[in-house]
């Protein structure tokens, strides 16, 4: 059940890495945007990767409470 444990916490870094990634992107586009529509563009982007990045830590940290729970 180790496995499961340090794969589940491998996976949630990988995603809060990403929510990392995600408000520095946001903060870079609201100062580098030169209209409305252009920072509309960069931050549909970065809430794709937001999403994607939540649900990488949430599997992650079933994976973590699922190993703890059968080890």
């Amino acid at each position: 059940m180790d496995v499961l444990i340090w794969t589940g916490v491998a996976i949630s870094v990988a995603g809060i890495a990403a929510l990392i990634w995600c408000g520095v992107y946001a903060m870079r586009a609201r100062r580098q945007a030169r209209s409305d529509d252009e920072l509309r563009a960069r931050l549909q982007r970065a809430v794709l990767v937001n999403l994607a990045a939540l649900g990488a830590s949430v599997l992650g940290l079933m994976l973590v409470v699922l190993g703890i729970f059968l080890g």
